[in-house]
């Protein structure tokens, strides 16, 4: 099993995630080759709180353009984890 450190990679701070906060849930990008249960366990070791759902999700990588070259961003994991109610992580958009 991974470290909780390589497999939690950063929080995801958007308009959207940051009004999910309200509803106890949190959103992280994660390692794409990480599984739901080693996310889970990374959430609960690392924040000290009981997950009682993961969701997660492949973001697909969008083309960009610079003058006529052409590239793309990597593919990236995304994964919010909705939390016991009473549990909460502190200075979530800090991180």
């Amino acid at each position: 099993m991974r470290d909780a450190r390589d497999v939690l990679k950063s929080p995801v701070i958007s308009e959207k995630s940051v009004g999910l906060v309200e509803e106890n849930k949190y959103s992280f990008w994660v390692n794409p080759a990480a599984n739901k249960i080693e996310i889970r366990a990374a959430v609960e070791k690392m924040f000290k709180v009981s997950v009682v759902e993961l969701r997660t999700m492949s973001v697909k990588g969008k083309e960009k353009r610079v003058g006529k070259y052409v590239g793309k961003t990597s593919n990236r994991k995304k994964a919010i984890a909705t939390l016991k109610a009473g549990d909460k992580i502190e200075n979530f958009a800090g991180l």
